[in-house]
């Protein structure tokens, strides 16, 4: 691969390695690959120092919140890069959350303030990076929503064709016309996200398509970034907790990956406890962890949270693995919780896309729980933009997801009034 040394890709499940010349996302054995690379050549406190030096930059390439952190992202020349700025998202007191899950130092990181509204931006600037140096025409994934949203505005900036895959019904407007707005080819196949998962990799694989859902390695070290950023906020002083959402289990895969590898370099001296919340309708990796059983995929997975209605992650052994290293847990949380946790985010002026607010439900449930304390720092993670799901939002605060089984417990009604002085008094009055 074009100048990068000291880096190779390896196998989760069995260990075997591969160089970076040729493109895989499979190791023989079926087992998923992550990209290594030779820790020891790097020296942790001048490149703590080089990341300092690069906060701040107004133009470039290294602006990026990912790109910042190139040497333990993909350390590649800067005319290679496809990047948007991605990164350099805000983060919040909780506010009125905070409240709501009863932690008294929680922050909320808003990973929807990326250039298309999600964390997938800072994935897809390092997946698209690689198959600009692979010499790549044209990308593909399958998606219910965000992933396509990304890919296909980072497709339209390099000049490469994209190719969509989405589940058939119940996918968020707000992400599908991204998708189509940025010139994506999609194609809605009739069966649900892990169906268009496994067509996507054989399209891929028969037709010379690089394939870039987050069974690409190199998607996964671009997602390092949000906790390499989230450090840099807090003037590496290390949380007790991250909470994060968990889906097709990249992210907290990569989370995890992320600060093992500063953890090593002597960047941060104490390890944080990693949360992944999942929707209880779509919960595969809760079921294994609470169970103490084996992995067994989820058929046909449900939940007003679509960013995370998978049943088959791909990255479930590398999410297993992060967990038994930061000794993280893993809880579900029901419908009605997520979308009351979301009102709570959304009234702290923050707001966010149904997915993101597990991590504040789930936060409120492990306290209630008793396994994260009050007084701990926390930091969620929120992954999507409110505007990614409209509906979602209309819906709770008119209480009409009754047969969803949700009831508008914080509704904020909109008001049906006469066009007269005295109906707006008594509407601001509340009578």
């Amino acid at each position: 691969m074009k100048g990068i040394v000291n880096t190779w890709l390896e196998c989760v499940h069995c260990g075997k390695q591969y160089d970076l010349e040729q493109v895989r996302y499979n190791c023989e054995c079926g087992g998923i690959l992550d990209v290594k690379r030779d820790l020891s050549k790097i020296d942790g406190k001048k490149l703590k120092q080089l990341w300092e030096s690069r906060w701040g930059m107004k133009r470039g390439p290294l602006s990026s919140g990912v790109w910042r952190y190139k040497e333990l992202i993909l350390d590649v020349a800067e005319e290679y890069i496809v990047t948007r700025q991605e990164g350099n998202t805000r983060l919040y007191p909780a506010g009125k959350a905070a409240e709501y899950a009863g932690i008294r130092n929680f922050l909320l990181k808003h990973e929807g303030e990326n250039p298309t509204g999600s964390f997938k931006d800072r994935g897809m600037t390092c997946g698209a990076t690689a198959a600009k140096i692979y010499d790549a025409t044209s990308v593909a994934c399958a998606s219910t929503g965000n992933t396509s949203a990304s890919m296909a505005s980072y497709a339209a900036i390099s000049g490469m064709k994209s190719i969509i895959f989405i589940p058939e019904g119940k996918i968020a407007y707000g992400k599908l016309a991204q998708a189509l707005a940025f010139g994506g080819i999609t194609l809605q196949i009739k069966g649900n996200f892990d169906d268009g998962m496994e067509l996507v990799q054989e399209v891929c694989a028969k037709l010379n398509i690089y394939l870039l859902n987050s069974i690409n390695p190199f998607r996964i070290e671009g997602q390092k970034a949000i906790g390499y950023e989230i450090l840099q906020q807090l003037d590496w002083e290390v949380p007790d907790w991250f909470v994060i959402p968990g889906g097709n289990l990249g992210n907290n895969s990569a989370l995890s990956k992320g600060l093992q590898e500063l953890y090593e370099l002597g960047i941060i001296s104490k390890i944080p406890r990693i949360a992944v919340i999942q929707a209880e309708g779509s919960n595969p990796l809760a079921r294994m962890w609470k169970n103490k059983t084996g992995y067994v995929p989820l058929k046909n997975p449900d939940t007003i949270a679509t960013a995370i209605k998978i049943g088959n992650p791909v990255s479930w052994e590398k999410a297993m693995r992060g967990l038994e290293w930061c000794n993280g847990v893993v809880e579900d949380v029901t419908e009605q919780e997520i979308m009351d946790a979301k009102a709570m985010v959304d009234a702290a002026g923050i707001g966010a896309e149904p997915a993101s607010c597990c991590s504040v439900a789930g936060a409120k449930k492990l306290v209630d729980m008793g396994i994260i304390s009050p007084d701990a720092k926390v930091v969620g993670i929120l992954t999507g933009n409110i505007l990614k799901d409209p509906d979602a939002v209309v819906g709770y605060h008119k209480d009409t997801l009754r047969d969803m089984g949700i009831k508008g417990v914080y509704a904020n009604k909109p008001h049906v009034i006469e066009p007269t002085l005295e109906a707006v008094k008594a509407a601001i009055s509340g009578k």
